[in-house]
Formats: C-alpha cells, structure tokens, sequence
C-alpha cells in the first residue's frame, strides 16, 4: 500500500516539491514544466541530456539529474508520460545550443509525445536525438529487440550518454553511444506482490501466496506468466539464465551489473540473491565489470527484483567508469573489473 499522500491527484506535485527541497543546492525547478534541472543551469559547450517518463519509479527519473548523468529531467504523472508541451518546455530550458538527446522508455505514450515535442523542438532551430531504452526480454522475442519495454536498463542509457555528453562528443556520438548501450542492454523481472496507486483501495494485481509474477513491467502490470515461489537461488536462476538467454550476438564477456528493486525489497533480500547471481555470471564466463545492487527503478510500493546487464565494448566500459554526481546515485570508481 502506498500510505503517505494528501490529496492524491496532488501526489507528483507534492514529490516533486520535496524532492527539489531537499537537494534545493542540486537541482532547480522548470517553470509549467515539472521539469528538474541541474542547479549550474544548461550545459555549456556541449550537448544537453533529457531524460523523462512517468512519476511512480523514484529514483528515475528526476533522482538521476547531475554531472555525468542527465541534464535535465522531466516527471509525468504516475505511470503516464509527460504531454509535449512540458517536454518542449524542458528542451527549450536545457538548450545550449549544441543539440539534446532525449532518453526514455519504450511505452506508447512516451513515444508519441516525445515524438512530437521533437518535431516542435526541430522547428525551432534546436537538433533532437532520441534514444528509447528497450531492454526488457519479457515483452518482445528474439528479432523483435525494438519492441520491448524500457525497465531498469534504462539506467544505462543515461549513464552512457551523460558521460559520452560531458566528454565533449557531439550530438551524433553521443546518441551512437547511446544506441550502443541500448543495444547491449538487457533485463528480466519478478514480482512478489502487486503496485498500489496513491489512494487506491486495492493493487493493480495480486500475486497470491507462494506465487510469483515472472517478466513484470513497471507500470503495474502483471507479469507474462505465473509461476510458483522458489528459495532466493531458484529466483536467482531464473533471472541469470532469461537475460542470458536473450544475450546480444557477439556480446563478449564484460557487463555491468544492475540488481534493482522494485521498490519493497530490500537491500538484504538482494544480497542474497546477488551471491547466486554472481557464481552463475562466473559459471557463464562472463566478467563483472561494475556491479550495483540497489533500487534504481521503483514501481511505487512493489515487491520485486530484475536483473540488468550491460554488455561493454571497450569504449562504453570506457564511458561507464567516468564519474557521475546525482542526488541518488554516485559514482567515483575509474577502471577495473570486480
């Protein structure tokens, strides 16, 4: 259950006026926007990097705006995209004149209006890229890569395109860049309980007891099968061998690591599940090149894991270890796998 809200038509507002408060020396509001910028103000001399999608999955999206990562962020309601008109109020605010690349998931929404605020953006002079993070293997098969869902992997996307944009590269290297890591990336998810909207009576679905939701998305919707609850190495398991299984072709042998959850599994329960993790990555021949075990993508008060990998070349492993300063995610290690 979602418990602390006012009034719940109010709930984005309301997080996003604390959530600027809180790191009020960080990051600054975009007026009509609900637009999160870094506090420095648009980048200078460089590209600009915009990251956006619903509310309900804190710490992405806004939680991920600071050097290194994103430029600027903006929130739609929860679980809906942000309208075009917010976007092009963001793009407009975040313009340095060296072109911004937007970075979301692939949802129906999101692309329509992002499309649009891009088709406006470009109209006035200002050069859009657009990256959209497909990466979860439950929503389309092999040789439909394009039609998945965006999950955690999007995390990547943002990673990887805020350091190729804070190194200098121009507007088309950083969306190839970025287009790499989509393509590298992969995730699969589990749910052991279903998501409460602010002031619902109920969850959007019910995982009955010793069940499991199996290739979950994050907007409430239930997983593609059912299946029964295993101990913490079965779920394990069958986390490692569904992204393996969807391995990009000719990958290599180096990843970045995301165990994320989704929002009431806690740190403890992922660390057990890590463990196994890690001795079938190590089974599989695969090297560990940076490894986060966190919640990085939420899905409001879900109980619940996936699993992310990134597969490296050497310029993304590169671009990966570059540093990055965002209210909710640091990062100051240079090099070296572990």
């Amino acid at each position: 259950m979602t418990n602390l809200f006012n009034d719940p038509r109010k709930f984005r507002d309301e997080f996003l006026s604390g959530f600027l408060a809180a790191y009020s020396d960080r990051v600054v509001g975009v007026e009509g926007s609900y637009g999160v910028m870094r506090a420095d103000g648009p980048p200078v001399g460089r590209v600009a990097v915009l990251i956006g999608g619903g509310s309900g999955h804190y710490p992405t999206r806004c939680g991920f705006v600071g050097p290194g990562l994103a430029d600027i962020a903006v929130v739609g309601n929860t679980f809906v995209s942000p309208p075009s008109q917010q976007i092009l109020r963001c793009t407009r605010a975040v313009n340095g004149g060296h072109g911004v690349i937007y970075l979301y998931g692939n949802y129906a929404g999101d692309r329509l209006n992002f499309d649009m605020a891009a088709s406006e953006a470009e109209s006035e002079g200002i050069a859009i890229r657009q990256v959209v993070g497909c990466d979860d293997v439950a929503s389309a098969p092999k040789g439909s890569e394009a039609d998945r869902r965006g999950i955690a992997g999007d995390f990547f996307l943002f990673k990887i395109a805020g350091a190729a944009a804070e190194s200098g590269r121009d507007l088309e290297g950083v969306a190839e860049a970025a287009q790499r890591a989509n393509a590298g990336s992969r995730s699969f998810g589990v749910a052991f309980s279903g998501c409460t909207l602010p002031g619902a009576r109920e969850p959007l679905f019910v995982v009955k007891p010793g069940q499991m939701e199996v290739g979950l998305g994050i907007h409430g919707e239930p997983g593609v099968d059912t299946s029964q609850m295993g101990a913490a190495d079965d779920v394990a398991d069958l986390l490692v061998h569904k992204v393996l299984d969807s391995a990009p072709t000719d990958s290599g042998g180096r990843v970045a690591v995301l165990l994320n959850s989704l929002g009431r599994t806690n740190g403890e329960e992922l660390f057990v599940l890590y463990r196994k993790i890690k001795e079938l990555l190590d089974g599989a021949g695969l090297q560990t090149h940076h490894v986060i075990v966190d919640c990085l993508t939420s899905s409001l008060d879900m109980a619940g894991c996936s699993l992310s990998l990134l597969w490296l070349d050497d310029d993304l492993a590169r671009l990966y270890d570059m540093p990055a300063s965002a209210p909710a995610y640091v990062h100051h290690l240079v090099g070296g796998a572990r």
